[in-house]
């Protein structure tokens, strides 16, 4: 089973990146991407735990791009984790993200409710590779008795209109695309159906994406059906995973739930912009 979507302590995972790749394995998965938001910093660890298990590891990124002011979500597969251009773009997201949870931790105190923004920021601050994100201040708002669990965080503190909501910053899609091209990766727009504008895709793919995330853990059949078919009119590959976090703020998605076909992954790494052959990290 092939699975290119998932996510480790580097970013908003509850799993360690070597964790991780044990729990694939005993869910039975042969192939994974580690996709961690707006870093690669665990891609190395990943690799080293996914060759001891036989595990074929793809080196990912989900880099978080902004359209009209909401969140576009594209995959990155076969990256050079050590291209510079990639990581100096992936440096200044990360450090938007400590920024904004800055904001958000300031906007709760206005709300009576006082969080140590440092404190949560600290596994960022201390490696810089780390991305920050809102599950992070959930998690301390749980800690700390002010909500029963992180979903209900999102529910009542942190989603878009709820009180300490601050809209993301970052880059455009195209420049997501560019970057992932650049490192040598196959950019993929991720879960379309949870960013709802269908409309995009076409622009996307004259832009540049080179597939749509047709498998995921909250597609619908129906979503499926339509984005496979989107994918087949405007001739762009197809990607799949579970989106898995093992955090319950994410559906308890379980590994193995959603299993891309080899077929498709095949023609994925055909699409690879870097004409050498795919390597482990």
């Amino acid at each position: 089973m092939i699975d290119l979507h998932m996510h480790s302590t580097a970013s908003d995972g509850r799993c360690s990146p070597t964790e991780l790749v044990s729990r694939a394995a005993s869910a039975g998965l042969t192939t994974i991407a580690l996709t961690d938001h707006d870093t690669v910093g665990g891609c190395r660890e990943a690799a080293a735990a996914a060759s001891a298990t036989g595990i074929a590891f793809v080196p990912g990124i989900e880099v978080t791009a902004i359209r009209s002011g909401g969140d576009v979500h594209v995959l990155g597969y076969f990256v050079d984790v050590d291209a510079p251009s990639l990581q100096s773009f992936l440096a200044g997201q990360r450090q938007q993200r400590i920024d904004r949870i800055r904001e958000i931790v300031s906007r709760l105190r206005a709300h009576g409710i006082d969080l140590d923004a440092e404190a949560i920021l600290q596994p960022g601050l201390q490696d810089a590779t780390k991305a920050a994100g809102r599950p992070w201040i959930a998690r301390a708002l749980v800690a700390h008795g002010h909500v029963a669990s992180t979903q209900d965080a999102f529910d009542t503190w942190l989603a878009q209109g709820r009180p300490a909501f601050v809209p993301r910053a970052g880059a455009t899609p195209e420049e997501a695309f560019a970057q992932i091209h650049r490192a040598g990766g196959v950019a993929s727009l991720a879960h379309p159906g949870l960013l709802d504008h269908d409309e995009w895709i076409p622009e996307f793919a004259a832009a540049g994406v080179d597939a749509i995330e047709v498998y995921h853990s909250e597609h619908d059949e129906a979503m499926t059906t339509r984005y496979l078919s989107m994918a087949r009119q405007f001739g762009l590959g197809i990607s799949g995973g579970s989106d898995y976090h093992a955090d319950e703020a994410h559906d308890a998605v379980e590994l193995g739930a959603i299993a891309l076909p080899r077929a498709d992954f095949d023609d994925l790494a055909r699409r690879r912009r870097s004409p050498s052959p795919a390597r482990r990290v």
